[in-house]
């Protein structure tokens, strides 16, 4: 009996979800294709949507892309199919990040309950509020980090210190470099609601007045028509992302880690902000990393808290993103 395989059908829907993900200044950086014929679905990197002054390596490409992978994984056992992933397959061109085949599933899989969340979620750079997320929702993100081989630490108030610092002197370094703020400028949507990429002016949240939280700027100091400032957390909880390797296959696996803790992060009722700026510099980026951590990489400095639910961004039309083969 030939072995079944999800039809073409399913497969856009499930693609649909995956490209919910959260992505390097909204370019959502993907793209599948689905060979019918043996019920193979590719991943690849778009390389028309790379960055090469905030991310030259790729690493935010990739963690971009994992995420992706993750909301597709969850999407397909919604639905009643186990997605088996082969990473970075052997001999493939460096485009090919990963390639799903499908089973359908004997016995119900615990990602299915975050399915909810993809449609949710939604990165917030509004302020939150100073009520503490309690022990127990930390140690729920924690996990749900180590799930996919990866580490969630929470820092403690002398390395939150540090970690500002980092973040500040990323932003000054981003202030000074013109290509930076170029390539930012590029992914800045406005008011344009035709584009289906970036990050269009109403998700930018207001400036920040006072307050600690690392609160990306993508106006550059800019005034953003309708701009508004606000006072942001003093004792924001951030947790950084991380894991023992960097290599290409270590970012697609942090991604899925991130999308991971965010999706149940919104299960649990918490906004959530992302922030790589301290990361998109080497030197930075190394003193991100804590010594007593058996993190060696940090991938993503994460927000969490209560605040106000956020605007989704737009999301590039399916038929853009998928071929069927």
């Amino acid at each position: 009996m030939p072995t079944r395989t999800p039809d073409a059908k399913s497969v856009t829907s499930w693609v649909t979800d995956a490209a919910m993900a959260p992505s390097m200044h909204n370019a959502q950086p993907w793209r599948f294709h689905y060979s019918q014929a043996d019920g193979a679905l590719s991943l690849r990197m778009d390389p028309a949507r790379t960055m090469p002054r905030t991310d030259p390596s790729t690493r935010g490409l990739h963690i971009g892309c994992g995420a992706a992978l993750f909301n597709l994984r969850v999407a397909a056992a919604h639905a009643g199919w186990a997605a088996r992933i082969r990473l970075m397959p052997k001999g493939s061109d460096r485009e090919l990040l990963a390639v799903a085949t499908f089973v359908q599933l004997d016995e119900s899989d615990d990602i299915v309950d975050l399915y909810p969340a993809i449609h949710r979620r939604h990165t917030s750079r509004e302020p939150f509020s100073d009520e503490t997320v309690p022990d127990a929702v930390l140690v729920g993100l924690r996990g749900a980090a180590r799930a996919e081989g990866a580490r969630l630490d929470l820092p403690g108030d002398w390395q939150i210190e540090t970690l500002l610092e980092l973040v500040w002197d990323a932003e000054h370094a981003e202030e000074l470099s013109a290509g930076v703020r170029e390539e930012i400028a590029r992914w800045m949507a406005g008011t344009d609601s035709a584009r289906s990429e970036g990050i269009p002016s109403y998700a930018l949240g207001p400036r920040r007045y006072d307050g600690r939280a690392p609160v990306r700027d993508f106006a550059g100091g800019q005034q953003v028509e309708g701009g508004r400032s606000a006072v942001f957390e003093q004792s924001p909880c951030l947790a950084v992302l991380g894991t023992r390797e960097d290599e290409r296959e270590d970012w697609l696996r942090a991604g899925q880690a991130m999308e991971r803790v965010l999706l149940q992060a919104t299960l649990d009722g918490l906004s959530t902000s992302l922030n790589s700026q301290a990361l998109e510099w080497p030197e930075l980026r190394w003193a991100v990393r804590d010594p007593a951590s058996e993190t060696g990489y940090p991938q993503m400095l994460i927000r969490l808290g209560y605040g106000p639910v956020a605007p989704a961004t737009p999301r590039r039309p399916v038929s853009e993103i998928l071929v069927v083969m």
